[in-house]
């Protein structure tokens, strides 16, 4: 966005955040999760803004774009087994134990290809499992560099994990 279309922006995430976000927790059930998919639904439009119609309804379109993201996130929950019922299941199949080990390095690999300070708020909200302002109150930044930082330690860990993950899903199919 240039100079102009900035203020468009700051004022579309002001005046909506809020709503959005309470519009989210009725899906996903948790507030930071809410405020991620929040997040990303405008990063989304940061980034697809030239592409949309000059006459678009950005509050609707944000709407259905969380609304979506949340169904997503639900749907992904439901075909997410937790790791130590995946390991079990794994374990008893010498293919799928190594199949295994190799996600783990890959997991691994991708989270120290993380900026530190980014690592750092990943580490603290997935595995800790610290909100949002617990993490922001321990590293002495605000919640929004937190969301920001999430948001992008995401983005990362898709990027480097889309291949891996694709052929992973492959294989358990078999």
């Amino acid at each position: 966005m240039n100079k102009q279309e900035l203020p468009l922006f700051e004022t579309l995430f002001k005046e909506h955040f809020g709503g959005l976000t309470a519009f989210a927790v009725k899906y996903v059930q948790d507030v930071d999760e809410a405020k991620e998919v929040v997040h990303d639904a405008f990063i989304k439009l940061w980034e697809k803004h030239k592409g949309l119609e000059p006459d678009t309804n950005y509050k609707s379109y944000l709407y259905t774009s969380v609304r979506n993201r949340c169904l997503n996130k639900i749907r992904d929950r439901k075909k997410v087994v937790p790791i130590s019922e995946a390991n079990e299941e794994l374990t008893a199949d010498s293919t799928s134990t190594i199949e295994t080990k190799e996600l783990e390095r890959e997991i691994s690999y991708a989270l120290n290809t993380l900026p530190n300070k980014c690592r750092k708020v990943f580490e603290l909200s997935r595995v800790e499992e610290l909100k949002y302002s617990e993490i922001a109150e321990r590293m002495d930044i605000s919640v929004k560099t937190v969301e920001a930082q999430m948001s992008k330690a995401l983005r990362l860990m898709r990027e480097h994990l889309a291949d891996f993950l694709m052929l992973l899903f492959f294989i358990f199919l078999e």
